[in-house]
């Protein structure tokens, strides 16, 4: 065997299907210089067991865009490699056995129209024609995905692994990582038990040892093991080649491979596996038999697909599979150490996503930004506390049997809950709060009536909260409401140079007045849009500031990595403050009940922040809104937080939820991160100059921005209100325009004040004036329905802002 480099650019930890792909793909960019490290065989981890199904369609239209091209690059690995992938261009099909799983296979066509998937709502008759031996007596409708298939998971690991050595990539078998060092808060070696290699970059691509790799660099990385069934049946006669076969109402799916059938589950509660740690010598290994755990599924397996009954299990396969707390997988650089990249943690749905997770981390790793918008799987959402065992054991249990569920709008976790509270959190569960989690956090996100059942009944409709949110959302409109925002992730900017340090991370003007509160954006060099917050200038030399809970790891990451020599001290201070939203045009009269501060217009205008007596305490208002109304945000220590929230309850104030605040937002046009704008949305082409000042000087961004306003804008965010008051808006509906798909929708809900549902979504303009596009007719495609909407750039509800920035 070959002695380890000393040295090289990237070391890649993991054999199995990513790490192949990593190395494959930063070959292929010219990065000769890597080495990839396997601790025991290539595959032997999981991908070596992997069913090997490989769907196109996923939740996001970028999600989409990398299974399409795993799909894509397997049909061609074989004329470039010699090792064959196996993949068949067999279609699949998914059955709907109620109603609610109807409406979301129609609401997924719907989706799959606007990403350019192929796909086919057929019938139950027409499933049977495409699988005779299906039992399709309760089967009330299906998709099918023509372009969908399979193929074999070691041999497309073992493809790309061979396509990494001829183009340079180093592969080395049965070597053990010991340990990561880093310097300057930078990766700098790898120890392993044949040496120490010195590198610029190290990938954690270990799968079920992903979370203990990036331990050994003080990474998180939350995930854990689940087991994970399927049995393979002796040959059948005649059984010829069928499609892939999905049946999520009985937690099934079935693939034809040889003349044998696959039956595969993902079970409501999952068997977590590993708390202790993985055996050293885990190779190729399975775990034991459960047959009693497998048996609900077989039998309704056997009413499915009667053959099965005649038919012998030749394998009954229990394997491990690695697992993470929201089911999407860990792609990107570690916010913690600079260089160390994550690709793990891809809950069963590895074999098709491995080759475009590894062409997007290897591109970010040449250019140190993304391709593009790959938020929904950016390592920087994990939290600290998620690495936590019991936590991860809990949660995962139930995140394997969620891959079948229904994917209801806002469906709740329901383990692993309650580690982050707010001070107020028993106040607002005695007040009827039904919370949902957030980064950890519980939030109220609506409030039961009294003898209210204080549960979610999920459907595609009006769900059982629709009155208690139209409730709270119209007291906000009409009078005052409180919600509590202590979630918000805070930061403190200060020192000598935090001016300097602000003006140049932030696209908008931080030179300001002490008190004064910013709304900006923070900006990459494309233009796109990293963080969206509020920046308070507190004195001389520190800011705060206030962004979503759900990006606080992102946004300090942003942060730290573009801090120089500047003398600037960074520190997330979100523990140590709870906020208050009191919002409506009441706010005023009612904070003047339990303070002796002045809140008029001369005293506190918008934008402004002031320190204020609250009953018998201190606290900060912040005069800025998220629901288009008059109101202040009130910025308590967590010690005088239950007092002063008590305070605000008992002048009048109503206690309104997370679902009424997105609600207010979207009749208001604000975007919301992570949907509306991302990193590859540009700020200009979202609506936001408004808080882009290039006049100011250098900042990161401002070239793009100049660019783009020469250049003119491509596309527009458009808000939409329905005509017909019934039907409800999520996100990702089709937008059709003049009868022509051109979009789709990146949010949406009810608006209650304007008495339909309401969404955004970007729409193509070049060449074209605002007169122009909104000249055109709109409809929005909800689950194959088209229904007539009033496009608008400006805010359907109080356009001009009058409510929020005058008297009311």
């Amino acid at each position: 065997m070959k002695p380890l480099p000393k040295s090289a650019r990237a070391v890649i930890i993991g054999g199995g299907v990513a790490g192949a792909s990593v190395a494959y793909h930063l070959a292929k960019l010219g990065w000769t210089d890597v080495i990839l490290l396997e601790r025991k065989q290539l595959t032997s981890g999981t991908t070596w067991h992997a069913a090997g199904l490989i769907g196109q369609l996923r939740a996001s239209s970028n999600m989409t865009r990398l299974a399409k091209y795993s799909a894509d690059l397997y049909r061609k690995l074989e004329a470039e490699t010699g090792v064959a992938t196996g993949l068949r261009q067999t279609g699949s099909i998914t059955v709907a056995l109620t109603e609610a799983r109807k409406e979301e296979l129609s609401r997924q066509a719907s989706m799959a129209r606007v990403f350019g998937v192929p796909v086919e709502e057929i019938s139950s008759a027409e499933v049977k024609a495409r699988y005779e031996h299906l039992n399709v007596s309760d089967v009330l409708g299906a998709v099918y995905l023509p372009t969908d298939g399979q193929g074999d998971p070691a041999n497309i690991a073992l493809a790309m692994a061979k396509g990494a050595r001829q183009m340079g990539a180093q592969i080395f078998e049965n070597v053990k990582v010991l340990d990561i060092k880093t310097s300057g808060g930078r990766v700098a070696s790898v120890l392993t038990d044949q040496g120490e290699i010195t590198c610029d970059h190290v990938v954690n691509c270990a799968g079920m040892w992903g979370r203990d790799v990036g331990a050994l660099a003080g990474v998180t990385v939350p995930l854990h093991a689940c087991e994970h069934f399927y049995i393979v049946t002796e040959g059948i006669d005649n059984l010829g080649k069928l499609p892939v076969l999905r049946v999520p109402d009985e937690c099934a799916y079935y693939k034809e491979d040889a003349g044998k059938i696959l039956l595969g589950a993902f079970e409501p509660t999952a068997k977590p596996w590993g708390m202790d740690g993985i055996p050293e010598d885990f190779e190729f290994d399975q775990l034991p038999e459960d047959f009693d755990h497998f048996e609900p599924i077989l039998e309704k397996a056997i009413n499915r697909t009667p053959l099965l009954a005649e038919a012998g299990i030749h394998t009954f396969f229990n394997g491990p599979e690695s697992f993470t707390p929201d089911d999407r997988y860990y792609l990107g650089e570690a916010p913690e150490v600079a260089n160390f990249w994550v690709c793990a943690g891809f809950n069963s749905v590895g074999i098709q996503s491995a080759g475009g997770a590894g062409m997007a981390l290897a591109q970010w790793m040449e250019d140190g930004q993304p391709p593009f918008d790959l938020w929904d799987v950016d390592i920087r959402r994990a939290q600290p506390f998620q690495r936590n065992r019991r936590y991860l054991k809990e949660r995962v249990s139930e995140t394997l049997g969620l891959l079948y569920a229904d994917h209801y709008p806002y469906r709740q976790y329901e383990t692993a809950r309650g580690v982050r509270r707010s001070p107020v959190h028993e106040i607002l569960k005695a007040r009827g709060a039904v919370f949902g989690e957030m980064a950890g956090w519980e939030r109220a996100n609506w409030f039961a009536n009294e003898g209210q059942e204080r549960a979610y009944d999920y459907s595609w409709g009006r769900q059982n909260w629709f009155e208690n949110q139209r409730a709270e959302h119209m007291a906000v409109r009409e009078s005052v409401g409180v919600f509590d925002m202590t979630s918000f992730g805070k930061i403190k900017v200060e020192g000598r140079d935090a001016l300097a340090f602000m003006q140049r991370v932030c696209a908008n003007q931080m030179d300001v007045a002490a008190g004064r509160i910013v709304y900006t954006q923070m900006l990459n060099p494309r233009g796109g849009i990293e963080c969206d917050l509020t920046v308070t200038r507190l004195s001389e030399d520190a800011f705060l500031l206030v962004v979503p809970g759900a990006t606080l790891q992102r946004d300090l990451a942003w942060l730290r990595r573009h801090l120089t020599d500047e003398f600037v001290v960074i520190t997330d201070i979100t523990a140590g403050e709870a906020v208050f939203a009191v919002m409506g045009p009441d706010s005023r009269a009612l904070l003047q009940k339990i303070s002796p501060n002045d809140f008029s217009n001369e005293t506190h205008p918008f934008g402004m922040a002031k320190e204020i007596e609250i009953g018998m305490g201190l606290a900060r208002a912040h005069r800025v809104t998220y629901v288009g109304e008059l109101g202040w945000e009130i910025y308590a220590s967590c010690d005088q937080a239950a007092h002063i929230f008590e305070e605000i309850l008992a002048a009048g104030a109503k206690p309104c939820g997370l679902h009424a605040l997105d609600s207010c937002r979207l009749e208001k046009g604000y975007r919301h991160f992570g949907h509306d704008i991302t990193d590859e949305d540009h700020v200009l082409e979202a609506g936001l100059g408004f808080a882009v000042k290039p006049d100011k000087g250098g900042f990161i961004g401002r070239d793009a921005v100049l660019a783009k306003k020469a250049v003119g804008l491509s596309r527009r965010l458009v808000q939409f209100k329905l005509q017909d008051p019934a039907p409800m808006l999520y996100h990702n509906e089709p937008i059709l325009r003049d009868g022509e798909i051109v979009g789709h929708l990146s949010s949406g809900g009810y608006g209650h004040a304007l008495g339909a549902s309401v969404g955004l979504g970007y729409v193509p303009c070049e060449q074209q004036s605002a007169a122009e596009m909104l000249a055109s007719n709109y409809q929005i495609e909800i689950a194959g329905a088209q229904f007539d909407a009033v496009a608008s750039l400006k805010p359907l509800y109080d356009p001009t802002s009058a409510r929020a920035r005058e008297d009311a």
